[in-house]
């Protein structure tokens, strides 16, 4: 398993350690062996373009995610899972955070792992999806003792 973890902002983040911890909670859940994907911690100003440019969608968004799995010409590597790229702004992390009355460490955990759950597929397009992949979600951050206050 091999998560990355970069930072492109100027900001030091004391809380980033959080999302290793419920990513790998959530891989343990999911029972998966060898998977490789990337988390980047971003500005608005960069998660605004990436929005802009692949979902048309223009404003910035909280997390956005590129699953390669959903490629048809998938990158494989045998006995490996390469998962994709999960971007999260940490401004909307911050301010999401303050607006929900709850940790940073909270909201950044939880961007991962719904970042995550994208990745493997899960969606919310329906009502039906959304408590599933919810559930999920709220399952690792439950088991990684980081919840709502």
């Amino acid at each position: 398993m091999k998560i990355e973890i970069n930072n492109l902002t100027t900001e030091k983040i004391k809380e980033i350690d959080s999302i290793s911890l419920v990513l790998e909670k959530a891989i343990e859940l999911e029972q998966l062996d060898e998977v490789i994907f990337n988390v980047i911690i971003v500005d608005n100003d960069y998660i605004h373009t990436l929005n802009k440019t692949y979902r048309k969608i223009d404003r910035e968004t909280d997390v956005i995610t590129f699953a390669l799995e959903d490629e048809k010409e998938m990158i494989q590597v045998e006995g490996v899972r390469i998962l994709g790229d999960i971007y999260i702004s940490i401004e909307k992390a911050r301010s999401q955070a303050e607006e929900y009355n709850h940790s940073l460490k909270r909201e950044l955990a939880f961007l991962a792992v719904h970042g995550f759950y994208h990745l493997l597929g899960y969606d919310h397009q329906t009502k039906e999806d959304e408590e599933k992949m919810f559930q999920k979600q709220e399952e690792v951050l439950k088991s990684c003792n980081i919840e709502r206050r």
